[in-house]
């Protein structure tokens, strides 16, 4: 039986996004548990004839088995947003407070599988629930779109939530949106950013990151630019820089991909 088919079946009460709204959804489902609705909804027949068990959104498994379980389901489920939301309303339903710790380990699970695709849902609806909105979660929703190759998609995230904000996003997220803009020819919009890491007086921390900018400005027929931005971070590209600041990122390469942002936190 399909698993989407089964969450539409299971979730009565679908969660309001916004936080305020998750203690409605938990007063709510106890309340049709109190009720029998619950019990009504467990022996709904699928549309294939089979009995839906209420495991499935974990309310008789343990603490410790609903991680993998979550991952599981979310990985068995087909490309569907309704089915994916759905399946993690129903999830967090019995919980009293939203999980954002099982939450953060079920992401991670889902990078070592490279789920992409799950990954930019999973934080898509943490989002839309009030929850995760740190640096961190958008640094790494903006890293899964764009191995997900929606580079457009990270760079709209990009300007959204962390581009005006250029003299304090820590250099490793700037690391990661130049190195985004370096592989997918956004030239033009690699060199904007990093004009505007200038404004604020920001130094580069890896001569990787100016090779890039150097290059961008070489294709983009901008030859004397270029000269300048590498004689202005000459020091980085000799053995002499051991009085720099200690590194704080790393760049990718146009064919090597990093993994290790740190995403949701509560």
């Amino acid at each position: 039986m399909k698993l989407s088919g089964q969450i539409n079946k299971l979730i009565t009460v679908r969660a309001r996004p916004l936080s305020s709204n998750y203690s409605t959804l938990q007063d709510r489902v106890h309340r049709q548990r109190s009720a029998g609705l619950t019990e009504s909804s467990e022996n709904q027949p699928h549309k294939d004839g089979a009995a839906v068990s209420r495991r499935l959104i974990g309310e008789n498994i343990s603490r410790k088995d609903r991680i993998s379980f979550l991952i599981n389901l979310l990985m068995d489920l087909g490309d569907d947003k309704e089915a994916i939301y759905g399946a993690l309303d129903a999830w967090v339903a019995w919980e009293r407070n939203f999980p954002i710790g099982p939450l953060k380990n079920v992401l991670l699970a889902l990078e070592k599988e490279q789920q992409w695709h799950r990954i930019v849902q999973v934080i898509k609806w943490i989002l839309s629930k009030g929850q995760g909105t740190t640096r961190g979660t958008y640094g790494q929703l903006i890293r899964a779109l764009d191995m997900d190759h929606r580079a457009k998609e990270a760079h709209d995230i990009w300007m959204k939530k962390l581009a005006s904000d250029l003299h304090s996003v820590p250099w490793k997220l700037c690391d990661l949106m130049i190195s985004i803009y370096y592989r997918n020819n956004m030239l033009e919009d690699l060199v904007k950013l990093f004009k505007g890491l200038e404004a604020f007086d920001r130094k580069p921390q890896e001569k990787s990151i100016v090779q890039k900018v150097a290059d961008a400005y070489e294709m983009l027929g901008l030859p004397e630019e270029k000269g300048r931005i590498l004689e202005k971070y000459k020091d980085l590209f000799t053995d002499t820089g051991n009085d720099r600041p200690k590194k704080s990122g790393r760049a990718s390469s146009p064919n090597r991909r990093k993994s290790g942002q740190k995403g949701i936190k509560g």
